[in-house]
């Protein structure tokens, strides 16, 4: 006669048994995460995008100060930028392809600043009791001057590049006399100085940032960057504002 198992058999072998009988779980794998989804990929976004505008910044500060050689050439200058790349390139192609490459810096510069930032949010709901008074205000410059300089994009095309809200009877093909009527305005010098103060600060910041992110920065390098950080940001400041105080002086005109 078979005898039925004890209680305490029955406790010790059932689960035991059940492990056995269970298949194994493979384990759990999280999914890898795109360059894009990635903190450190928005960054990298951010610093190329911005490294290409500071590029643009540059041949546009030493464009624009071809005004204080008259209008000749700086009429001249404006001819050019439409005719580059000729005879490879139809009459403005070279201009439109600039515009482009410049246009997406903007948006993906704005768009991965812009993530970046709600992630952060997110990651501290809870503000810190005692914020690092440097970081704060790098990053209050950063994002209300971005802001800053998006508007003054939008306006600074409808002003010289389309006419639209240009103060003075807007002639095509005539830049040097649509910048004189721009910076007879009071507004047009104040928008524009504001916004190039912006510039300086948002540069001064955002270069140095780039090269962290990029891997260039490190003790050795760190004060040599913030010099180049700086000396940037005021040539291209000084440039870009000496041209409203130029028509504002005389000394354009």
């Amino acid at each position: 006669m078979a005898l039925a198992p004890s209680k305490e058999a029955a406790a010790a072998g059932g689960p035991a048994s059940a492990r056995e009988a269970a298949p194994a779980r493979p384990p759990s794998r999280t999914p890898s995460r795109g360059f894009w989804s990635s903190t450190l990929g928005k960054k990298t976004v951010m610093a190329v995008s911005g490294l290409i505008m500071l590029a643009y910044l540059v041949a546009h500060v030493a464009g624009n100060l071809k005004v204080f050689f008259g209008p000749e050439e700086f009429n001249g200058y404006g001819h050019w930028l439409r005719v580059m790349g000729a005879p490879v390139l139809h009459h403005g192609w070279g201009l439109w392809i600039a515009r482009i490459v410049l246009l997406a810096a903007v948006l993906a510069h704005a768009v991965s600043a812009y993530q970046l930032s709600r992630r952060d949010i997110r990651a501290r709901p809870i503000r810190y009791a005692h914020r690092r008074k440097g970081a704060s205000y790098a990053t209050r410059t950063m994002r209300w001057g971005g802001i800053i300089l998006g508007l003054f994009i939008v306006w600074h095309v409808l002003d010289l590049t389309t006419g639209t809200v240009h103060s003075g009877g807007f002639e095509e093909g005539r830049p040097y006399q649509n910048v004189i009527d721009t910076f007879s305005t009071w507004y047009g010098n104040v928008v524009y100085i504001v916004a190039m103060l912006a510039v300086g600060l948002h540069v001064r910041h955002g270069f140095w940032s780039a090269a962290q992110t990029l891997g260039v920065g490190d003790a050795r390098r760190d004060r040599a960057l913030r010099l180049t950080a700086n000396a940037l940001a005021l040539a291209l400041t000084a440039g870009f504002i000496a041209v409203p105080v130029g028509v504002m002086t005389g000394v354009v005109n």
